[in-house]
């Protein structure tokens, strides 16, 4: 049977990478499928990875509905056998909806990619759908790392290099230092203590006040 598997993680554990590797697996068996994608970094109707890989990609915009273009495909003999999206936690719910029909009712697989929460540690909209609706939900095998070493967890939004944590929740950066709007991953502790790399200091490597409760 079909199946919607939500693949997530944080910044930096490799989810477009996997993304992109998922859709070559697929089309090297002679395969044929449609890639999704919303806002990435490499600009629109494309999937870039910090390894350097890249796709074209159909830009899901918010009055776009999924399983009508899927059906108009099919009806018109296009062969379609898997579905890939990529930054699939700035999708609509009502997109998360859609493309659980496309799994229902078409039998289509679909492999969704994403991350679970924004900067101030909420669900994004799209992946709490996901995390409602999909058959199984799978934590990437990539750690990113937090600059301590610890496993990092949560995504810090940075402006000018000064954590923050209140403001729009979509807004598009990158984890590069130089962009006036970027992004770190950070453990919890640091994270709640709002301590990035930038803000680290020797004296910051004493054991924390909850450390050992």
């Amino acid at each position: 049977m079909a199946e919607l598997i939500y693949y997530c993680g944080t910044m930096d554990s490799g989810k477009s990478t996997l993304a992109l590797q998922t859709a070559h697996n697929h089309q090297t068996r002679g395969r044929k499928g449609l890639i999704f994608t919303n806002k990435d970094r490499g600009g629109r109707g494309v999937i870039t990875s910090r390894l350097g890989l890249k796709s074209e990609a159909i830009e899901v915009d918010p009055e776009m509905n999924l399983h009508r273009l899927v059906v108009d495909r099919l009806s018109q003999g296009e062969r379609i056998d898997f579905i890939i999206s990529d930054e699939t936690q700035f999708f609509e719910p009502e997109h998360i909806e859609q493309l659980a029909q496309v799994v229902d009712g078409l039998g289509i697989d679909v492999f969704a990619f994403g991350i679970l929460t924004d900067f101030r540690t909420a669900l994004f909209p799209g992946s709490a759908r996901l995390v409602e609706l999909a058959d199984r939900v799978l934590t990437l095998q990539v750690e990113a790392l937090c600059w301590c070493g610890e496993r990092a967890t949560h995504n810090a939004r940075l402006i000018n290099g000064e954590m923050v944590s209140v403001g729009e929740q979509v807004v598009v950066g990158d984890t590069s230092a130089a962009e006036v709007v970027s992004y770190e991953v950070l453990c919890r502790r640091h994270h709640m203590r709002k301590v990035t790399s930038r803000a680290a200091k020797p004296a910051d490597n004493q054991p924390l006040p909850f450390q050992n409760l």
